[in-house]
């Protein structure tokens, strides 16, 4: 491929050199996998699992896993639960920054799993605590010492403070040349946020990587990027729907990665699609975090020297590995040094 084709990394590091920062959310998600359909107002017998979460953090742990040496993550929870995030973090290969919130708990993610579903669906209820309290003052531009890659959770661009701090740290990362990633997180919050303020708060990102739903949404009608509401996601989500969206978010972004689900992913660069990827086919028993698993192992294999195509290929496997396992995380691989992670919040 010759120099500024599609293959070639947004800004390459050296040998494979360089840390990973993730800057975004670490919450407790409470995993409820039903078999039968909601029944309000009395029971539904489901099997419920209480594991650690947040779409930044799993991005994190995925990328170490899928082989990133050097991976850092700056988030914000409570007193009431840091220190078994820390703990899980380490665990899994990542070096923790965690601000204590001294008054907000932790942020809590119920999932509703539909594990009789084929996709096992899920459906989130969401209490942010602590996370989008990240504020500037967590934000030293010293955390990006030996980082050539920082990616950033959405959810930091819905409430004010953590804005405020994931644009403290784009600039941060503008300044030094370092690669910036950005996972859009989601069309509810991103509605309710405005997708033209989303997409300012988002120049100067190098890699989008946005689910289906979010890449129409940020597209907007007729290809004028930026539509107000969810209306018409239905209506542009044919065969050419992503990829036109794709395509044309590529116009203000340099790589734009649409995650397809169980279509695969394709990826686009100066306003066109260069590559697709089938979906892994994977037994789907809980579909959370697999978005943010493809978002770890496509940054770790970019970051490792991967091309366009085979970095794709690596996000498709992980999110297939995401969606066979109950949580968002991979399978932790060692514990901590003299000591095994503790139990959960509330256990």
């Amino acid at each position: 491929m010759a120099p500024g084709g599609p293959d070639r990394h947004p800004a390459p590091s050296p040998n494979g050199t360089g840390a990973l920062l993730v800057v975004g959310d670490v919450v407790t998600d409470i995993v409820a996998r039903h078999r039968a359909p909601l029944a309000p107002g009395t029971d539904t017998v489901a099997a419920i699992h209480t594991v650690p979460g947040g779409a930044g953090a799993n991005v994190a742990c995925w990328a170490a896993h899928w082989g990133c040496r050097d991976v850092r993550f700056l988030g914000r929870a409570g007193a009431d639960a840091a220190a078994w995030h820390e703990e899980t973090l380490r665990r899994a290969s990542v070096r923790p920054h965690i601000a204590v919130d001294p008054e907000a708990p932790t942020g809590t993610v119920i999932c509703l799993v539909d594990a009789a579903g084929a996709a096992a669906e899920r459906t989130f209820l969401t209490d942010s605590g602590a996370c989008l309290r990240l504020s500037p003052a967590d934000w030293t531009p010293t955390l990006l010492d030996g980082v050539t890659w920082l990616h950033l959770s959405g959810y930091l661009f819905f409430a004010e403070s953590s804005r405020a701090a994931a644009r403290a740290a784009l600039a941060s990362a503008r300044a030094r040349g370092v690669t910036v990633s950005l996972d859009p997180a989601s069309v509810g919050f991103l509605v309710r946020h405005g997708v033209h303020r989303f997409l300012a708060d988002a120049a100067g990102v190098d890699v989008l990587l946005p689910s289906r739903d979010e890449a129409l949404l940020l597209m907007g009608p007729s290809g004028t990027t930026g539509l107000a509401d969810a209306t018409g996601l239905a209506a542009a989500a044919g065969p050419t729907g992503p990829a036109a969206a794709a395509a044309e978010l590529s116009r203000r972004f340099p790589e734009v990665v649409v995650k397809l689900g169980g279509d695969g992913a394709l990826a686009a660069r100066d306003g066109r699609v260069r590559v697709r990827v089938p979906a892994v086919r994977a037994t789907a028993r809980d579909s959370t975090g697999a978005g943010d698993a493809f978002t770890g192992a496509y940054v770790a294999s970019r970051m490792a020297g991967a091309g366009l195509r085979d970095a794709v290929s690596e996000g498709c496997r992980a999110g297939a590995r995401a969606v066979s396992r109950v949580g968002a995380r991979p399978e932790l691989r060692a514990p901590l040094p003299g000591g095994r992670a503790g139990a959960p919040p509330g256990a």
